[in-house]
Order: structure tokens, then sequence, then C-alpha cells
């Protein structure tokens, strides 16, 4: 339980109490990071169903979940997105890299990927309030990003913060199980009409995805960091919300 708390803690505005945090709390909180979003994917697709009840436009009802999903996370998230791209933009060596995200600004990658991402969002979002079983899904599938990132024989491109704490923490076993439960889960309800095929083809396609984006961080800065995190949390949700639409 002390995983779950400090997950809780570290991924929503939820004042929960957290006792000690050390590296084995840590990698439970990892482990635990799909439950909370799929929590706070429900909380997004009640305010998404609420805005549309009372007559909203469905882009502005996608827009208003968009924002509550960011209220929710303090926008950890998009700050790590942005810190990323803009990263991932520059030349230079993996210091270099290091050094832009570590800045803070939002330089001109991170201002398009932002916007990309929440437009894809929230457009998204507009086609899917009659599914939000799809949006459970999809912020469940952007927080198992995590253990995408955290899997063993990934390494840290710091020796501190964030993703020094949890890099290489997550065994392979756990990553896959996770993975699997989502698919079974989204195939069962495919099955059963609470949502479409297309998110679990959203589902396939967002693990390919964070492979590469982990592969690729590895290469560009020698491992991970808190921002890499966030970057793959809204890569998968995104990509989980844009095949549910497409479905």
């Amino acid at each position: 339980m002390g995983g779950l708390r400090l997950a809780l803690s570290w991924l929503s505005v939820l004042p929960v109490p957290v006792g000690r945090v050390d590296e084995r709390v840590a990698r439970h909180a990892i482990t635990a990071a799909p439950l909370v979003g799929a929590l706070l994917g429900a909380l997004a697709a009640a305010v998404l169903g609420l805005a549309t009840l009372l007559g909203a436009p469905p882009l502005l009802a996608g827009l208003l979940a968009v924002t509550a999903l960011a209220l929710l996370t303090r926008g950890m998230h998009v700050d790590g997105l942005a810190d990323t791209v803009d990263g991932l933009g520059c030349y230079g060596p993996p210091e270099r890299a290091l050094a832009v995200m570590r800045d803070g600004g939002a330089g001109p990658f991170a201002v398009v990927a932002l916007i990309l991402v929440v437009g894809v969002q929230a457009t998204s979002l507009a086609e899917l309030s009659d599914e939000p079983a799809a949006v459970v899904l999809a912020c469940a599938a952007g927080r198992a990003g995590f253990l995408v990132c955290c899997r063993t024989g990934v390494p840290a491109a710091r020796r501190e913060g964030l993703g020094a704490l949890v890099a290489g923490s997550q065994r392979l076993p756990v990553v896959l199980a996770w993975w699997a439960g989502l698919v079974a889960l989204g195939a069962l309800g495919a099955a059963t009409g609470l949502l479409g095929w297309g998110a679990v083809a959203g589902l396939v396609l967002a693990l390919a995805a964070l492979l590469a984006v982990v592969e690729h961080v590895r290469r560009r800065f020698g491992g991970i960091t808190g921002d890499v995190l966030g970057f793959a949390t809204e890569v998968g949700t995104t990509l989980v919300l844009a095949a549910a639409a497409f479905g």
C-alpha cells in the first residue's frame, strides 16, 4: 500500500500521506501507476460526460476533459513532454540535451508538441463521450508507459532525480503482465460493446511506440529521466485515444 500511496501522491493532486520513500517503495509506486491512470481516466471521463450532458459542443467537452487531466496531475506530464521534446530537438552531446531539459523553458519544439498533443487528445475525446471505458483505458495505458521506461536494463540519464530512483526497477514479466492485462481488458470491453476495437489496436500501437521511444532516449540522453516518464505517458495516452476515436 505504501507504493500505491506514493503513486497517488506523485501522479495526482490527491492529498495522500506518504511515509518513507526508498527504492523499494518507489518501485512499487511505478508498478501501481496504471491503477492511478485508470482513476484519473475515470475522472476525466466523468468531466467529459457531464460537459456533454450539459450541452457543451463536443470539442469544448474534449478540451475540458484535457484540462481536468492537466489539473489533476499538476501539469507534470505535459511539462515532461515539453522538456523531453526540447531535449530531443537540440543539437549537441547528451550533456547539452539534458541541460536544455533541465532549463525548464519551452522552446519551439515544445510549443508545437504541446499544441499537437492537446489538440489530438481533445478532438479524440470529443468522439469518445459515449465510450468512457476507452478514456479510462487510455489513461491507464499512458501510466503503464512508466513500466516500459523503467524496465530492467534501461539506465538513468542522471545520477540524481526521479529517473535515477526508478530506472531499471521493473522486471520484464511485470511489464508484460500489465500490458497483457490491459489488452485483455480492452478486448473484453470491445467484445461486450463498452468500447471499440480501435482502442485495443491503440494499445498495441502505444506499446510499440513506447519501446521505440525508450531506445531513442537511451541513445540520445544515455537513459531515462523523470521528464521522459511524462513524455511516455502523454505519447501512450494520445495514441490510444486517437486510435479509439478512429475505431
